[in-house]
């Protein structure tokens, strides 16, 4: 259901229903969950422009880093695999970083406290961690699951979507992300 005349419904319906859950994992079917036609943040086509607040200050716009390669990440504090993936990522970005790969990771949380604590919790950070708490990134991609990643080429086409978050999904992001990044 597209919610585009009602703003902050998806972002209600997706926490409330994902509050339920706990989250998701990904299970054999959640890999790259998205098949094109399903909405506008969908595997070859452009991403939707969002602009989010860092963490560190300033604001960052999608169509910045045009010409990257970039993982965008959308996540939650108190997201149990969310927690699981974050690291990874973390790990992901201090690799790939000199091939022009970046990895921006979006919290939808409503409170900024609640993100700060959990990043305090790991002192340094390679990604770069972005605040929506108006949850407009939610609204414009309509992520399924919690973690979603959204793997996206230097031209701004996403090329991969991973709904939801298992251990072994970090290598089939990193792969992806290293085949667009070239040597």
């Amino acid at each position: 259901m597209r919610t585009a005349a009602r703003p902050g419904l998806a972002r209600a319906t997706l926490v409330l229903g994902l509050g339920l859950l706990g989250c998701a994992t990904s299970g054999a079917s959640g890999s790259g969950g998205h098949a094109p036609g399903s909405g506008q943040a969908d595997v070859g086509r452009p991403a939707p422009e969002i602009v989010v607040d860092r963490v560190s200050g300033g604001s960052l716009a999608l169509s910045s880093l045009h010409g990257k390669v970039v993982l965008l990440d959308v996540w939650a504090s108190w997201c149990v695999p969310c927690k699981q993936e974050l690291p990874m990522l973390d790990a992901i970005a201090g690799r790939l970083h000199r091939r022009g790969v970046e990895v921006v990771a979006v919290s939808v949380d409503q409170e900024r406290e609640n993100v700060d604590k959990f990043l305090a919790a790991r002192g340094r950070w390679s990604l770069t961690v972005a605040h929506d708490p108006k949850g407009a990134i939610a609204d414009t991609f309509q992520p399924e699951k919690m973690p979603t990643s959204y793997v996206i080429d230097r031209q701004g086409i996403i090329r991969y979507v991973n709904s939801g978050f298992a251990p072994e999904d970090a290598k089939e992001i990193e792969r992806r992300l290293a085949e667009l990044a070239g040597p």
